[in-house]
């Protein structure tokens, strides 16, 4: 297929690529080595992830350098080890902590992220941190894959990307890089991953697990028959994997492999709504859970209060900016609204209903389905003015998580679709209002 062809270009690093991340691989694993040789507890240094599989991506590459740790090891003196080991030896290259299940330190060595992450020196199955199977996963992969299947990956991982559905953090929830390498091992090729992902079923299970799992999809670890890969993948990400690849299929095309630009429909426009506020640096991991579970604390907020949250999102700088993004069927809401309570058979919630919106109520009654309905005056007929009251009166009691509290406290903007200039904020809201024709239509 010439479509193959030409996208195998565009995800196997040239030669001279190759040579400066060998060079980049060499000087880390050295420096690492160095300050590891300090610390009794250290029982060796490998590199591991992509690179060290050979599945890695033209422009893509980061490099994960492992510090094994002796098993009897106490956890702080794990974390403590672990980042002096990565601070002392990426000190010219302005390290940062990450956080994983434990911190790990990263930094940028000619554009290139180098992550020195400490784990434990175990046998498998026998594990103590998240981490320790990664030297396991470096070895079946290697084991398992040759030259072509190795390119095979890095065909998929590309086609991720495209779609937008590349990276297993919480940022992105979708595939990641060890994902690539197992689907494309179980089922053989490029190709053959697409083709079986055309007719999947709902907890589609891939491998064979030991317990039940309930994801919508179900990757089973190679070396690992009690975990499910699938966690970290998001419903959405597995819907837009399932449709993308049947689209792909019926009209193969290189767009799938590079992002392609949206056409904004400036109706959507006037039916968002953006709550924008700085906060003060942390961890990329922490700040992103914190607004994810903030989205969908003020998503809930906003339906109670009859705005119809039709889709949600969030986005940050990594810096200080932070955005949470809601796409409403409208703005504005009728005056009287209708407010559903419980079956009239629950008595406890029924009578708690009733105590709380009687005197609010126009009129209540039971409808044909047995639920309590209440016809209420809403108290804020426009979703701004509704967030205003809640982020300065209600912020507490929001749902919103405790570590943003302070952050939103300080200082935030309530805007609309046409309002916003940032940078970041605009393209996740054009993300949110637009159709991706790769998935939703031909290409």
């Amino acid at each position: 297929m010439k479509v193959l062809e030409q996208a195998r270009k565009i995800s196997i690093p040239i030669e001279k690529e190759q040579e400066k991340i060998k060079k980049i691989s060499e000087l880390s694993i050295q420096l690492v080595r160095q300050q590891a040789e300090r610390f009794s507890e250290v029982t060796g240094v490998e590199i591991g992830g992509s690179y060290a599989k050979g599945t890695w991506l033209s422009g893509e590459v980061d490099l994960d350098i492992f510090v094994k740790l002796k098993k009897d090891v106490d956890e702080k003196t794990f974390e403590s080890i672990g980042k002096t080991i990565g601070f002392d030896s990426l000190k010219k290259f302005k390290p940062y902590v990450r956080y994983s299940e434990h911190p790990y330190v990263e930094a940028e060595i000619e554009h290139t992220r180098v992550n020195v992450v400490p784990c434990y020196d175990v046998e498998i199955g026998s594990w103590k941190s998240a981490a320790d199977r990664s030297s396991f996963h470096t070895k079946f992969i290697l084991q398992s894959l040759d030259q072509s299947k190795k390119d095979e990956v890095r065909l998929f991982k590309k086609f991720l990307i495209g779609i937008g559905i590349y990276g297993a953090e919480i940022a992105k929830e979708g595939f990641g890089g060890y994902v690539a390498e197992v689907l494309v091992h179980h089922y053989g090729s490029f190709l053959g991953v697409l083709e079986a992902a055309s007719s999947f079923v709902p907890h589609q299970v891939i491998g064979n697990p030991t317990k039940k799992f309930d994801t919508p999809l179900i990757i089973i670890d190679p070396i690992d028959s009690n975990r499910n890969l699938g966690t970290a993948i998001s419903a959405e990400s597995v819907g837009r994997f399932i449709l993308a690849s049947r689209a792909f299929l019926k009209k193969p095309s290189l767009a799938f492999f590079k992002p392609q630009p949206r056409k904004l429909n400036k109706k959507n426009l006037d039916n968002t709504v953006i709550v924008k506020f700085n906060y003060k640096k942390r961890s990329p991991d922490i700040i992103w859970g914190q607004i994810k579970r903030a989205t969908t604390a003020v998503a809930g907020q906003l339906d109670l209060s009859s705005f119809e949250v039709l889709r949600k999102s969030c986005v940050t700088d990594e810096k200080s900016e932070a955005a949470l993004l809601f796409l409403l069927r409208s703005p504005n809401i009728e005056k009287n609204v209708i407010r559903r309570g419980p079956d009239a058979f629950m008595r406890k919630e029924s009578e708690n209903y009733i105590a709380k919106n009687s005197k609010k109520s126009q009129v209540m009654w039971v409808n044909d389905a047995g639920k309590i309905l209440s016809l209420q005056e809403s108290a804020y007929h426009n979703a701004k003015t509704f967030l205003q009251y809640l982020l300065k009166k209600n912020l507490l009691t929001s749902g919103i998580p405790s570590g943003l509290v302070k952050d939103i406290k300080r200082d935030f903007k309530i805007l609309n679709g046409r309002q916003t200039t940032s940078k970041s904020i605009k393209k996740a809201l054009l993300e949110l209002i637009t159709t991706d024709g790769l998935v939703f239509g031909s290409p």
